[in-house]
């Protein structure tokens, strides 16, 4: 007698009975409830799910940003050439510091004679060792510099950012030029939204503050008779729109979209760069007024 087990007439073994089970199961499912066949209809489901309370608010816009970030390329989300703060291999110590401390940032592209000819990256923290080491110069703490085209899709890009721990790539465009940069933090903010960095303060602590290059920090919530009042300026919309609240809204207003990080614009005789934005606000701008006075009295720091 053969040892193989036997099945009953008219019934299959176990295991193709579980799996003809599953599959009856899951025409079932999609016989009454077919599944989504789009991006566009998965989103869909994803509010369904938050409506129905299977997810909160905060998951649903994270899973909506991964499935996006997926038709996302480097090119969609740098920051342009034009707005990256780059240092000069060949800048003094003390103009190098105070450019660091001005701007905020962690990483620096490092250029010798061209801009376009970038060398490596500078972290602001590596500056601290030329301070306990003087025979240390700037070439030896730069960082492999990471060079990706405009096409890289964030998700190729987003995974190399984890892999070899460098967290910011130059994009270039299709001729080898230099487009922009691309950090890590851009593109996590695809999926959680604004990162908060060292610029989100509380408003309370107040909202103008001087910074080491002779510019200062403004706050997006700050009221524009306040800025006018401390720059000794005059503020207003170009075509006399008036009850604008915030100085970020009339910058807004001025532009005609909504501010994007690193973008700049000259307004009432003053150079806003918007250093930081959050759900489509700035949160600070860096200010300079080259022909106006110093602000009266603002919170250094």
């Amino acid at each position: 007698m053969s040892d193989a087990p036997t099945a009953r007439a008219g019934r299959p073994p176990p295991a193709e009975r579980a799996e003809d089970k599953r599959t009856l199961l899951q025409k079932l499912i999609e016989y009454i409830r077919p599944g989504p066949d789009s991006k566009a209809e998965l989103i869909e489901t994803l509010v369904e799910a938050e409506d129905n309370r299977v997810i909160n608010a905060e998951s649903r816009n994270m899973l909506e940003g991964v499935l996006r970030m997926a038709d996302l390329a480097a090119g969609d989300v740098m920051v342009a050439a034009p707005r990256v703060d780059q240092v000069d291999i060949d800048a003094a110590y003390e103009d190098l510091l105070g450019m660091i401390i001005g701007t905020g940032h962690s990483r620096f592209p490092v250029y010798q004679g061209d801009k376009e000819n970038i060398i490596g990256i500078l972290l602001a923290k590596d500056l601290l060792k030329l301070q306990r080491a003087p025979e240390l110069n700037l070439r030896a703490l730069l960082r492999p510099v990471v060079f990706v085209p405009e096409s890289k899709p964030l998700n190729d890009l987003l995974r190399e950012f984890r892999g070899n721990r460098n967290h910011m790539a130059i994009v270039v465009d299709e001729f080898g030029r230099t487009a922009g940069i691309i950090t890590i933090e851009d593109v996590l903010e695809q999926i959680v939204g604004e990162i908060e960095d060292e610029f989100d303060e509380d408003e309370a602590d107040g909202d103008i503050f001087a910074l080491a290059d002779r510019s200062y920090r403004v706050s997006g919530g700050a009221a524009p008779e306040r800025v006018a009042e401390a720059f000794g300026v005059h503020l207003e919309a170009s075509d006399g729109e008036a009850g604008f609240d915030t100085i970020g809204g009339l910058i807004a207003h001025e532009l005609g979209h909504v501010p994007r990080r690193g973008e700049r614009i000259r307004f009432g005789g003053l150079d806003f760069l918007v250093m930081h934005t959050r759900g489509g606000a700035v949160t600070w701008f860096k200010v300079r007024a080259p022909a106006a006075p110093a602000p009266a009295a603002p919170d250094a720091r």
